[in-house]
Order: C-alpha cells, then structure tokens, then sequence
C-alpha cells in the first residue's frame, strides 16, 4: 500500500470514528447570538425611551461596576460558575468525540462498523451457544468492552465460560480496532417461558 493511500485511509478512518463538535459549537453560538440580540433590543428601547425588557444598559453597566461591592460568596460562587462553563467548553473544543464504531482490520480498504451491529452479531452467538431466546440475550459495546447480558429461562443452566469463549472466537474474527474485550454475565433468576 503506498503512503498517500495509507495517509487517506487514515484521514477516512479519524472522520469516521470522532464525531465532529458541530453541535457544541452552534449551541454556544446561538448562545451569543441570542444574548447581542438582548442587548441590542434593550440598547434600542432605551434610545426610543421605551421600557426594557428586563435591565436598561445603564443600570445593567453600573451592577457591573458595583459588582466589588458584592457579597463574597456571591462573587467566587460567580467566579467559579464562570471557570467551570469555560472548562466545560475548553474540554468540548480540545477533545476528539467518538461515534459508537470500531474498526475492522483489513489492508485492501477501510471498514468501520457500528457498535449496533457488533452488539447484534455478538447477541445471536450468545444466543445460539447458551442455547437461550435472543430476547434475552443483550449486549453492550463501550470502547474497548463489550458485555453480554444473558437472561436464561427459570431451571436453565448456562455455561458462562462456553458462552465467552463462543463471544471471543466471534471478535478474534472481527480483528476489531481497537481490539474489545468481553464479560459474559449471567442473570442469577432466570425467567419463566420456553
């Protein structure tokens, strides 16, 4: 595989796995936008000697400039509500987001596949190997673990340590990146239907 081939892949890959910040960024855009358009609209019923909606600009510009003679809790409690929404920002900005996707080992192309479709393919093995209903087999994909949840019918035994390695096999197969590991976890009570 050349090198400019290998460089697409992995710019593929990266758009696929991390979810673009769109979402944070409008919210905070609209955020701003819709507190210039409040101060705009009061600026313009203060100069048409109309009422304001909430503050006038000018009474709004002195509780700033009093604001040193506010109570001590109340500045650090404003102060550190400030610190913590930028953080909460600088850590949206700064870190990737992840889409529910892992990547499949493969030289000739690019394959992502959906966690949904892992947890599915995952669940009907379990099923089948602990010889349980598929509705009462679910699954759960994070990262880098995927856990089987099997419910088995009342005075059913079920071999967790067949189930896993059944699960295992299935992911060794996938060659998925990053690679996931599994827990098979059985219901104590099991429930009561065929």
């Amino acid at each position: 595989m050349s090198a400019s081939t290998s460089a697409t892949y992995g710019r593929i890959r990266r758009r696929e796995l991390h979810s673009p910040r769109a979402a944070a960024a409008i919210s905070a855009a609209i955020v701003v936008i819709l507190l210039c358009a409040w101060l705009g609209t009061e600026i313009v019923l203060r100069l048409t000697d109309q009422p304001a909606l909430l503050t006038a600009p000018a009474d709004l510009a002195d509780g700033v400039a009093s604001a040193s003679s506010a109570p001590l809790p109340l500045l650090i409690g404003t102060a550190v509500g400030c610190a913590l929404v930028g953080l909460v920002l600088l850590v949206l900005a700064l870190s990737p987001g992840r889409r529910a996707r892992h990547v499949m080992v493969s030289e000739r192309a690019v394959t992502i596949v959906d966690d949904e479709v892992i947890a599915s393919a995952l669940a009907g093995r379990a099923a089948r190997t602990g010889g349980i209903d598929p509705d009462n087999t679910r699954v759960n994909i994070s990262r880098r673990l995927a856990t089987v949840h099997l419910v088995p019918a009342s005075g059913q035994a079920v071999h967790r340590d067949t189930v896993l390695t059944a699960v295992r096999d299935q992911l060794d197969g996938l060659q998925l990146r990053p690679a996931l590991q599994t827990r098979v976890v059985v219901a104590v009570g099991g429930k009561v239907g065929a």
